[in-house]
């Protein structure tokens, strides 16, 4: 995988994400193309059917396609979740079922562990895994699940004797219902769904990994690769509204006067400017560290995904005010990315949780 293949792609479909974001989706034959691409999991070794691209690669690709649609940037999110926890965690079995399979994009997966008193504190997920006859039962509700409309296997965070547990449990197995989710904030093309799991019932081999790393293992693995994706989908937000601002600010001629003449927009775009390359440093940062292995990459990780998603909301917010009218049209990009860098902020936790963790990080940390 590479850069060039990715921002080739990503020229190719620019001029059709609002139309997504209008409809509520982005198309099959979209998601097809990204998979025989081998834009999906990427980062999977050669041996598990991958590009095994870098992270700074992987990196690359996310801002891409996130600097074109929100919606593409969270398919690759997600197929790499349930990619990574599998390579970590799976058994011997499961990796090689169904690694290829996802690096391929044969098989589109879909990560299930939000429920409505279950968000930021994933603890309390009531989600309940039950023994029956060899096999097991999966009941509870998950919420905003992306790619939850088309998905071919859910990555199911639920509990076994009130122990966190994490199950595979694929789309075409009786009691599953899925409601699409339509009209919410941001991410509309993402294909988000709630879903009920009304007594699945999935062999043990679905099981992936035993009772009681399920939150703290398999999820945890799950989210820091999320957050990484998030993060640098964040920084193409940043550097897509940046180049919108700044184009518009030397286009628009008010009263004989080039708009990027004011000094006060220059300062906001200036602002931006400061943003936008922060957060792609810090990111940066991240990448080198996820690939030496380093002790701090965790860490690097939840700063990366909290100043990149609040560097897109903040300039989202000022290329709103330098394109005035115009970033407030139905197909502005601004417009669109002002909705998903709200979003930015809250999934792959919170500002606030990620604050905590920074601080947690802080007592311990040394320049």
């Amino acid at each position: 995988m590479t850069t060039v293949d990715s921002a080739a792609f990503a020229a190719s479909v620019r001029g059709d994400a609002a139309a997504w974001d209008r409809d509520g989706a982005v198309p099959e034959s979209v998601v097809k193309t990204m998979a025989h691409a081998g834009l999906l999991a990427p980062d999977l070794p050669p041996a598990a059917g991958g590009a095994g691209c870098t992270p700074a690669a992987l990196g690359e690709l996310c801002a891409e396609l996130g600097g074109v649609c929100s919606g593409l940037r969270a398919l690759v999110t997600v197929q790499g979740m349930v990619a990574a926890a599998l390579l970590r965690w799976g058994t011997a079995g499961q990796r090689s079922h169904w690694l290829p399979a996802l690096a391929r994009g044969d098989v589109l997966a879909a990560f299930a562990a939000t429920e409505p008193g279950a968000g930021s504190d994933l603890a309390a997920v009531t989600t309940s895994v039950v023994p029956e006859a060899g096999n097991f039962r999966v009941r509870g509700r998950k919420l905003w699940v992306t790619s939850g409309q088309f998905a071919d296997v859910f990555l199911v965070l639920a509990k076994h004797a009130g122990r966190p547990l994490t199950v595979l449990v694929e789309a075409g197995r009786p009691g599953i219902a899925v409601e699409p989710v339509r009209g919410q904030l941001g991410m509309r093309a993402a294909r988000l769904a709630h879903v009920r799991f009304d007594g699945v019932l999935v062999p043990p081999e679905n099981l992936v990994a035993p009772p009681g790393f399920g939150l703290s293992h398999v999820v945890g693995t799950a989210l820091d690769h999320g957050r990484f994706t998030v993060a640098w989908g964040c920084v193409g937000m940043a550097e897509a509204c940046l180049r919108a601002a700044a184009g518009h600010a030397a286009g628009r001629v008010q009263g004989g006067v080039r708009l990027a003449s004011h000094q006060a927009v220059l300062a906001l775009l200036g602002r931006c400017l400061a943003d936008a390359s922060a957060a792609r440093e810090v990111c940066a940062r991240a990448a080198v560290l996820r690939e030496r292995g380093e002790p701090d990459a965790v860490a690097a990780t939840v700063l990366a995904k909290y100043v990149a998603a609040r560097a897109a909301s903040a300039v989202a917010g000022h290329a709103g005010q330098v394109l005035g009218a115009a970033g407030c049209a139905e197909d502005s990009l601004v417009g669109r990315f002002f909705r998903d860098a709200k979003v930015m902020r809250i999934i792959e936790g919170a500002d606030e949780v990620a604050e905590q963790r920074l601080g947690e990080h802080a007592l311990r940390w040394r320049p």
